[in-house]
């Protein structure tokens, strides 16, 4: 266990690592109540991910900036010289899956199941070894908080087979794109590679997606502890049921102005020849769909500005650029309620909330998809125990998570 202590100290701050060495602990009790057959194991580790820039941009192929944060999904884990994969979690128990049948199935989209079969099939299709293991997992990721448990997840399977049985020799990199097909095909979510990358390489991360099959990835170097500000994510307890037509509504109404220049992606338009036409685009598309491309140009440029101050240390110009970026997606983007909804607007008010209470100190942002879920702030010092107690008083004692930036991404300890 001394070793294990060594290795949590790689990851979690100083402050929880007692409380982060009995969870390990716990977890690995309950791995030997399942698995009593096996002494050997070894532990993972998967971050969650935050996204810091880049609202809506990466489906068209443009820049973001994202970050790991300390919660994650832990597993313990082993070899059990079989042709299967039986985890068990501390919530559910998930369906033995047997590798000699990895085909899709219909039946299981949006289940958990299928993004292990996905992942094992994509292993094998590129000559890598899967092989059967034992495991017990558990998570501190809230789950609706945009934080991407999803991901966490899915790089936590590849990183298993990675270690296990591949001898660490796939990188990071690799086992995100693997994740992400894996929640393409077999999950059924048409998600971009943002979510698995930021939680693969840990840090901050500036990713530019002009070439989606080869991403642009660049770690930043920046010790966020540094600044005298915490970030916390604003969990509003909107619903998120039903929503999937409001995020395919952005995607698709970016790509009708795209269409308009014969292009599929906003990317590829020119944003000059896009701000010289928008009489003409006005002829054939409707004006929401103009102002979220707007959106586009403008959140593309913020995220690529976001990560030149982070890499000069201007902790300030970030912050003022996160103010911007926020009131693009809420002005122009529109993805902070839904018109199926019109009369709940939690992030509205949370935001609302956020700046008056930061003022000029702090800054706010609708935080991932939108619509429904959480917002994004970061909150100097000495406003921090305010924040927290009036976010705490509208949206319940669970609402309001303080995270740390983790360097180090999906990982075996």
């Amino acid at each position: 266990m001394q070793k294990l202590n060594q290795n949590l100290k790689k990851i979690y701050k100083e402050e929880f690592l007692a409380q982060q060495e009995q969870r390990y602990l716990k977890a690995l009790e309950a791995f030997k109540k399942y698995y009593p057959k096996h002494d050997n194991f070894n532990f993972y580790s998967s971050p969650g991910r935050t996204e810091i820039g880049g609202n809506h941009t990466d489906h068209q192929h443009g820049m973001v900036l994202a970050a790991a944060v300390n919660l994650d999904i832990i597993a313990v884990a082993t070899p059990n010289n079989s042709d299967a994969i039986c985890i068990n979690s501390e919530s559910f128990k998930l369906k033995e899956i047997k590798l000699n049948n990895l085909t899709f199935n219909s039946n299981e989209i949006g289940s958990s199941e299928a993004l292990i079969k996905g992942i094992c099939s994509k292993f094998k299709d590129l000559g890598y070894n899967v092989k059967g293991f034992d495991a017990y997992i558990t998570s501190d990721v809230v789950k609706g908080s945009g934080l991407s448990s999803s991901a966490a997840f899915e790089n936590l399977i590849g990183t298993i087979l990675n270690y296990e049985f591949n001898n660490a020799n796939i990188p990071p990199t690799q086992i995100a794109l693997i994740s992400q097909y894996a929640e393409n095909v077999y999950f059924g979510k048409s998600c971009g590679l943002m979510d698995q990358m930021a939680s693969a390489i840990g840090g901050f991360s500036f990713m530019d997606f002009k070439d989606p099959q080869k991403p642009i990835i660049e770690k930043i170097n920046f010790d966020f502890s540094n600044c005298n500000y915490l970030l916390c994510i604003v969990n509003t307890k909107g619903n998120h049921i039903d929503l999937t037509s409001d995020y395919i509504s952005i995607t698709k109404e970016m790509q009708l102005v795209a269409k308009a220049f014969n292009k599929k992606v906003l990317r590829e338009v020119n944003e000059k020849d896009f701000f010289n036409n928008i009489a003409s685009l006005r002829t054939k598309i409707h004006d929401r769909a103009i102002l979220r491309a707007i959106h586009f140009f403008k959140d593309n440029q913020n995220a690529f500005k976001e990560a030149q101050a982070l890499k000069n240390n201007d902790f300030e110009t970030f912050k003022n650029l996160i103010r911007d970026s926020g009131n693009s997606s809420f002005k122009f983007l529109q993805n902070i309620f839904s018109l199926s909804k019109p009369l709940e607007q939690n992030l509205a008010l949370a935001l609302a909330l956020s700046e008056k209470i930061l003022k000029d100190k702090g800054v706010s942002r609708v935080h991932g998809g939108g619509f429904a879920g959480t917002i994004q702030a970061y909150i100097p010092l000495e406003l921090v125990q305010e924040y927290k107690e009036s976010m705490k008083n509208i949206f319940g004692q669970d609402s309001c998570h303080i995270l740390n930036i983790r360097n180090i991404g999906v990982t075996k300890l």
